[in-house]
C-alpha cells in the first residue's frame, strides 16, 4: 500500500531522478526541511544509456558516492567506431575525473534516492502530481494522486524535476520548442562477451535498412553483469522531423539493425530485452522554467547535451546548483533562468547548432570520414561533445569551446531557457 503524504513540507521536490535526489539531498544536509516525491515504486526503470562521464562521476563523488562507484565498472575512456576506422580516446581529465562508468538506472536512482533519505530527506513514492495551487506569485502546494486517492501537500518552496514531459511543469508553464534540435533515443539490454571491456563504445556510422548513412549513433555500454547496454539515438529539429530524424516509433526497430551488424564483433548473444525508446528536449530548449518560489532542474528544464543525448550530469548539477540558490535567493523568476544560462548557455548554444548539422545524412557521409582520419579532431571532440570542459579549464580547446559558445550565442533567434 502506498504511504500516505505528509500535509506539508518547507521544500517540495517532485521526482526522483538524479536531479531531484541530489537536490533533495544536499537541501537535507543544509537543514532544510524537505520531501521528496516520485510516481513510480522505487526501485523503478528508466530509459536511458546509463553511462556516466567524468563529469557525472565528479557530481557524484562530491555526494560521497566514488567507493560506490568504484565498486562498479570503470572505463577509461570512448571507443568510437565509424567511415572504416576505430579510435580509442583516453577521458581527457583535466579538472574532472579521468574515468567514466555505468550503473543500470534502476540501481543508481534506487541508490540516489537512498542517499538522499540518509541526508535527512522524507521520502514517498507512488504519488503522481497533477495540479500545483498558486496564491498570487507563489506556489503554495501541490496536488497528487494514486489510483482514486488524492492528497495535497502545501509548501514554501517547490523544484520540479520530473523530467523530459515535466507534466507538472507544464501546468506551471514550461514550455518546449522544438525549433531547436532535440533527440529521439531507444535503448536495450543484451549478453555480450564484452560486459567487462574497459571502454564504452560509439558508432558513429549508423546504416539503415539500404545501407544509406542516417543522422544518428549507436552506443555499447559494458555494465559487468554479463550484458551491455546497447542502444541508438538520432538527432531531429522541426525543420527535419521523423522520417528524416528517425521517429519514435522507427529507433527501436533501427536498435536491432544496430545490434545485427556488431553482432559478431561485440559477442553478442541472444535479442535484445528492455527495449524502451524516448523523445528528448534537449540544448535548454525550453521556456517558463522558474517562478517566484519554483524551479524546473534537469530534464524538466531541457538540460540534455545536444551531441550526445547526456543528461545524468546536469541532472546532478542542476540539483546542487538549485539546493544552493533555494538557500540564498527568495526570488528565482529571473535568478534561475539566469544561472541557467550562465552555466550552459555558450556551450548548449554551440552544441545545438552542430547537431543542427548533424541531422542532415548527406553531410554526416561527408564530414564523418574526415573527423574520424584524426585522433586530434576526435580527442576534441569527445572533449566538446561530452562538455568535459568546466569553468576553471584554461587551455586553448577549453578557449576555443567558450569563444565558440559566445559567437554562437550572439546568432541564436531563441537562446537557451529563453
Amino acid at each position: 500500500m502506498t504511504a500516505p503524504l505528509p500535509a506539508s513540507t518547507d521544500v517540495l521536490v517532485v521526482g526522483a531522478g538524479p536531479a531531484g535526489s541530489a537536490a533533495a539531498a544536499w537541501l537535507a544536509r543544509a537543514g532544510v526541511e524537505v520531501l521528496l516525491v516520485d510516481m513510480a515504486v522505487f526501485p523503478r526503470d528508466k530509459t536511458c544509456g546509463d553511462g556516466l562521464t567524468p563529469r557525472a562521476i565528479h557530481e557524484l563523488s562530491r555526494l560521497g558516492l566514488e567507493d560506490w562507484l568504484r565498486a562498479h565498472p570503470v572505463n577509461t575512456g570512448l571507443r568510437a567506431h565509424g567511415f572504416g576506422q576505430t579510435l580509442e580516446l583516453p577521458w581527457p581529465g583535466g579538472t574532472l575525473p579521468s574515468w567514466g562508468s555505468a550503473v543500470p538506472r534502476t540501481e543508481l536512482d534506487d541508490h540516489l534516492r537512498t542517499t538522499a533519505i540518509k541526508s535527512g530527506a522524507s521520502a514517498v513514492d507512488g504519488w503522481k502530481a497533477v495540479d500545483a495551487t498558486v496564491a498570487g506569485s507563489r506556489v503554495v502546494g501541490v496536488t497528487f494522486k494514486t489510483g482514486d486517492q488524492t492528497s495535497y501537500v502545501a509548501c514554501n518552496r517547490l523544484v520540479v524535476a520530473d523530467g523530459v514531459r515535466s507534466p507538472l511543469g507544464k501546468v506551471l508553464g514550461r514550455e518546449w520548442h522544438r525549433d531547436t534540435v532535440y533527440g529521439v533515443a531507444g535503448r536495450s539490454y543484451v549478453t555480450s562477451s564484452r560486459t567487462d571491456d574497459p571502454w564504452i563504445s560509439s558508432h558513429l556510422e549508423l546504416r539503415g535498412e539500404r545501407g544509406e548513412v542516417l543522422s544518428g549513433y549507436g552506443w555499447v555500454f559494458p555494465l559487468g553483469t554479463g550484458e551491455v547496454n546497447l542502444g541508438a539515438g538520432t538527432l531531429a529539429t522541426a525543420k527535419r522531423p521523423a522520417r528524416q530524424g528517425m521517429g519514435q516509433s522507427a529507433i527501436k526497430p533501427l536498435m536491432r539493425i544496430y545490434a545485427e551488424t556488431i553482432r559478431e564483433e561485440f559477442g553478442i548473444e541472444g535479442d535484445l530485452r528492455a527495449e524502451a525508446s524516448a523523445l528528448l528536449p534537449m540544448g535548454g530548449a525550453v521556456t517558463g522554467v522558474a517562478g517566484r518560489n519554483w524551479a524546473l532542474i534537469g530534464d524538466a528544464a531541457g538540460c540534455v547535451n545536444p551531441l550526445n543525448g547526456e543528461g545524468i550530469d546536469y541532472g546532478l548539477e542542476t540539483g546542487r546548483l538549485a539546493a544552493e540558490t533555494l538557500q540564498q535567493h527568495d526570488d528565482l523568476a529571473e535568478v534561475w533562468p539566469a544561472l541557467l544560462r550562465e552555466h550552459y548557455g555558450e556551450a548548449f548554444s554551440v552544441a545545438r547548432r552542430l547537431a543542427g548539422i548533424a541531422t542532415n545524412p548527406r553531410l554526416v557521409a561527408a564530414l564523418g570520414p574526415i573527423g574520424m582520419r584524426s585522433d586530434w579532431l576526435m580527442t576534441l571532440a569527445l572533449r566538446w561533445m561530452g562538455n568535459l570542459v568546466t569553468d576553471e579549464d584554461r587551455d586553448r580547446a577549453a578557449r576555443v569551446w567558450r569563444w565558440a559558445g559566445r559567437r554562437s550565442l550572439a546568432r541564436d533567434h531563441r537562446r537557451p531557457f529563453l
